[in-house]
């Protein structure tokens, strides 16, 4: 039987929905403040987002960023975060803060662990030492950092994983796991503590656990166990069945998603949030993404081009220095970004707001209404108008919610 719904520390409020597609766009109002939906979330995995201050963050717009429980758990620790009063003030962020359970590092660090019903077994990749990690281990871990969005501990396995026993397995054992964290939930009053659909590629298995999940009355609503190497459209197909399923009231949030194509398609099929390391961990490749593509600005062709990382760009670095940026060239990127940290930083203060300005348009378009015609003209960009290169899977996701972008 599912335990009785908890309090909640947000309201949504839904101020405008495609009228052609899912695609909403709201008003998530969270304990450090209000975050705009749909919205990228920027990945600070230990507390910090490689090479940039809280401030740089915070100038880019960001107002809800990610840290991982897993990692704080071991380094600081949880006594440090208690004696600081939580991770707000240990690395300085006066916004929003959503912590993801540990539960991924079941795959990430699958050679480090051993999953049973109590919870999941580590071996510390920093010094060997022994972790358990349980449903009320994650959630004490995440009471003490003091996110105001908290994710359940969940069963986590690769959507590519052959053995449909063992995704089930993993499904019915979360649902288990989510009444355990709420159980084990101190501060509902002050943090939203969100559930995990899983179910891997199986329809039917999503189906069932979104059922389960969604009468837990959980604040809001995560898609879990994507972005595993699934192909697409499978991805889209599990993304669409269980927005479907979901009450419109609450947020719902597609766990590990970034690429800029996966954003606008997964919009339009019902999804408000997502997060993902990939723009940060690109810029230290050398990597700008950009309305065109990506560009990789070690590529010895860029060393005396003078323009901006990518013209019309507002961000801290392209804006030019007479409007309060920095003015940096691509020039300048590729003489720094092989040998200096600096060109890696500069990158990833690019990325970080082309993401949150990418969600700042779509939202635009949702409430003005013309959400198709802003994805034609973003595919129309991103593939310099030559359909034949549009993502066969994109194309098919869009078209299953009334958007064709092969017809203009």
């Amino acid at each position: 039987m599912a335990p009785m719904p908890m309090p909640s520390a947000l309201t949504f409020e839904l101020l405008g929905k495609c009228s052609v597609t899912k695609a909403r766009a709201a008003t998530l109002q969270l304990p450090h403040g209000p975050v705009p939906l749909p919205i990228f979330m920027p990945v600070a995995t230990q507390a910090s987002l490689k090479g940039l201050t809280p401030e740089q963050l915070e100038e880019q717009g960001c107002r809800l960023c990610l840290n991982n429980t897993y990692h704080l758990g071991l380094k600081p620790g949880q006594e440090t975060l208690d004696a600081i009063g939580g991770a707000h003030k240990f690395q300085s962020w006066p916004h929003n803060l959503l912590t993801d359970s540990g539960g991924f590092q079941m795959v990430s660090l699958l050679k480090l662990a051993k999953v049973t019903e109590e919870g999941v077994r580590f071996l510390s990749p920093h010094d060997g030492s022994e972790m358990l990690l349980t449903p009320e281990h994650s959630i004490s871990l995440q009471n003490s950092i003091g996110s105001d969005i908290i994710m359940q501990l969940d069963d986590v396995i690769a959507t590519t994983s052959p053995d449909l026993a063992r995704m089930k397995e993993a499904m019915d054992r979360s649902i288990r796991w989510l009444d355990r964290c709420i159980a084990a939930h101190k501060y509902p009053e002050r943090q939203n503590l969100f559930c995990i659909i899983q179910g891997g590629l199986d329809l039917n298995l999503r189906r069932e656990c979104t059922a389960e999940m969604v009468a837990r009355d959980t604040p809001g609503i995560a898609i879990g166990g994507l972005s595993g190497g699934e192909a697409k459209d499978e991805y889209c197909k599990v993304v669409d069945t269980c927005t479907g399923l979901l009450p419109e009231g609450k947020p719902r949030y597609v766990m590990g998603v970034g690429y800029p194509e996966d954003l606008v398609v997964s919009v339009a099929l019902g999804a408000d949030m997502f997060d993902c390391v990939w723009p940060t961990r690109t810029a230290r490749f050398g990597n700008a993404i950009t309305a065109t593509g990506i560009l990789n600005l070690r590529n010895s062709a860029y060393a005396s081009d003078f323009s901006p990382i990518e013209p019309g760009c507002n961000c801290t670095c392209c804006r030019p220095q007479s409007s309060g940026g920095l003015g940096i060239t691509r020039a300048y990127i590729y003489h720094v970004t092989a040998k200096e940290t600096a060109g890696a930083h500069l990158l990833t203060i690019h990325n970080v707001y082309y993401q949150l300005d990418l969600m700042r348009r779509v939202r635009e378009a949702i409430l003005a209404d013309r959400y198709p015609e802003f994805l034609r003209e973003f595919f129309r960009r991103l593939y310099a108008g030559d359909k034949e290169r549009y993502p066969g899977w994109a194309v098919g996701a869009l078209k299953g919610v009334g958007v064709d972008l092969l017809v203009d």
